[in-house]
């Protein structure tokens, strides 16, 4: 009883802090905004020396060289002179469990996961907490969107787009129900634990787990295009797949499962498929241009994943892959992936130190992620007529020296910048007389 007591306590005391960091969500836009004279880079690799941005209801509505144009006295209610500084619009993080998980060892606050194989019918928006503590300290970084994405199983579910200032689940949602992801076996195993490993060996089970995993995908097709007698939901939800209204996000690395996990979804009449993870997608080019399938690239802070590989080959991979015409974004799963979302622009920033170029390795990020993930026509790039989710930076937003954000707006919202570790930052600061 005395344990059960102190456990709920601890529980109330995590749920208080969560209560006291809460941010209130940004009012909607009522004053359109022009921010004049920084250098704009628009994430679709052109970049505005002297630029003018503007926004109005939540949508950009001017983007120009700020010395080719003239307005009119009075056409913007707000004017910002970000001069020297830089604008960029808002970084997307894919995969990511941002809001379903708050605390790891509070298993109650842990809802990332359901039980069961074949779970297409599990929606990871609905878990989402709009208020978590996390959520709110990848903002100061760029990162003002997510795909919220449910592991587990060999298919997760379904994820969903959002943006990161709201009141709920449902005010967040860009795109509800963007995919189903599918968790591809692998063709090898290792035995042994993560402390002290064993040797890795031919998985045995491989292909009948690929047959299951095929006859799953038949059975759902099957289901959607013949007459129901008797409802069911797991297959009833896969149907997007087949209409081409959702991605089949394959979660692969190996080149055997990246080959293997295409040709299977094609032989099923999958329309759009994305490849998460891909570290061997290199080897597979030619496949992934045939079916116009892009890569969610997986974290290049990584090591190589076998002996004979370069040193350097995470950080070379989204040039390779870019260099052979494959779409390519930057995903951020692995250990303490949601505490590290806000890492996500320097990803980027070591893609273009091994050698893409830094425009392109900006689209890593912004315009290519948002065409993966089928939220291009919204966002990703600033162009007039799509959501101003936008940020100003002091510098190159790429390098984490800096990346020191002075404005940032989803849909055209002043989004406040500050967390509870800027607060303790500050707080800290001011008990040791620190400027």
């Amino acid at each position: 009883m005395k344990n059960k007591n102190i456990y709920i306590l601890l529980l109330l005391f995590c749920a208080s802090l969560q209560i006291k960091a809460q941010q209130i969500p940004a009012p909607k836009q009522t004053k359109s905004v022009l921010i004049l004279n920084a250098t704009a880079h628009l994430g679709n690799g052109t970049v505005i020396q002297n630029s003018a941005v503007g926004f109005k209801d939540g949508k950009i509505t001017l983007v120009a060289d700020a010395s080719t144009i003239r307005l009119a006295d009075g056409a913007f209610d707000t004017t910002i002179n970000a001069a020297g500084k830089h604008i960029y619009p808002g970084f997307i993080a894919p995969n990511s469990t941002l809001g379903l998980v708050e605390i790891d060892a509070v298993k109650s606050s842990d809802d990332q996961e359901e039980i069961g194989s074949f779970n297409p019918n599990v929606r990871s928006i609905i878990a989402y907490n709009s208020e978590s503590k996390v959520v709110e300290t990848v903002r100061p970084n760029g990162v003002l969107m997510a795909q919220i994405t449910p592991r587990g199983g060999t298919i997760s579910g379904t994820s969903s787009v959002v943006q990161l200032d709201a009141w709920s689940w449902k005010d967040a949602i860009l795109k509800e129900n963007d995919g189903i992801h599918l968790n591809f076996p692998s063709n090898f195993k290792r035995s042994g634990s993560w402390f002290e490993p064993g040797v890795i060996e031919p998985n045995k089970d491989y292909p009948k787990q690929v047959e299951e995993i095929n006859a799953f995908l038949a059975n759902a097709k099957a289901y959607n295009q013949g007459a129901v007698k008797e409802r069911n939901i797991v297959l009833e939800a896969s149907k997007a797949l087949f209409d081409g209204t959702e991605i089949l996000y394959i979660h692969a690395d190996e080149e055997k499962q990246i080959i293997d996990g295409i040709q299977l979804a094609v032989n099923n009449q999958i329309k759009k498929i994305v490849i998460v993870g891909g570290f061997e997608a290199y080897k597979s080019t030619d496949l992934l241009q045939k079916y116009n399938v892009g890569v969610l690239l997986r974290r290049v802070h990584d090591m190589p994943t076998s002996n004979d590989q370069d040193v350097n080959l995470p950080y070379k991979m989204a040039k390779i892959l870019t260099d052979k015409g494959i779409i390519v974004g930057l995903e951020n799963s692995g250990d303490h992936e949601r505490m590290s979302v806000r890492n996500l622009p320097f990803l980027a920033g070591t893609c273009a130190a091994f050698g893409l170029d830094k425009e392109k390795a900006l689209q890593l990020i912004t315009s290519n992620t948002a065409k993966l993930l089928g939220i291009d026509t919204i966002c990703g790039t600033l162009e007039t007529g799509k959501d101003a989710t936008l940020f100003i930076s002091e510098g190159d937003a790429l390098d984490m020296r800096t990346n020191k954000l002075t404005w940032a707006f989803i849909q055209g919202r002043t989004i406040n910048l500050e967390t509870f570790q800027t607060k303790l930052n500050d707080k800290f600061k001011a008990k040791f007389n620190q400027k």
